[in-house]
């Protein structure tokens, strides 16, 4: 039997920092109505708008600045670029968006948290690329290099 170093846990022991510094950051699920793509910025392939799409009526853009939305711009142009060939901007897009909540680990990170009850009360699952699309062009950016 192994025995305990130091003394023993209190037993009425209450935990001082279960909340973080900066908070939660509580979302209400809905998917907005977004912002158009600039125009200017010139973006060429179809999963470039996609992404913008994507992001511009995300839930976590409820709260985004106009630095936030620069951002997105710099990012979208990142990916045009990406889905053009130039494979090595991955890790760049990916550390971009990962700070934007992108998945479930970012989110948890970043203290993100939706309501359960607005999504459920909007009911309908947003509107994305059919798969074969997004497998194609996929397939012709791989298949090139």
């Amino acid at each position: 039997m192994a025995t305990r170093r130091g003394p023993a846990p209190n037993p009425n022991a209450v935990r001082r920092n279960t909340t973080h510094a900066l908070g939660e950051r509580p979302l209400s699920g809905k998917v907005g109505a977004g912002r158009e793509l600039p125009k200017a910025l010139g973006i060429e392939t179809g999963a470039a708008k996609r992404f913008w799409k994507t992001w511009a009526s995300a839930p976590q853009t409820e709260d985004w600045m106009e630095t936030d939305w620069a951002e997105l711009e710099v990012t979208v142009k990142l990916v045009d670029a990406f889905y053009k060939g130039e494979t090595k901007l991955a890790g760049e897009i990916r550390q971009r968006v990962g700070k934007w909540g992108a998945t479930t680990e970012d989110r948890a990170r970043l203290r993100m948290s939706f309501d359960k009850q607005a999504q459920m009360e909007a009911g309908k699952a947003p509107e994305t690329a059919s798969e074969s699309d997004i497998d194609t062009e996929l397939y012709k950016l791989l298949s090139e290099g």
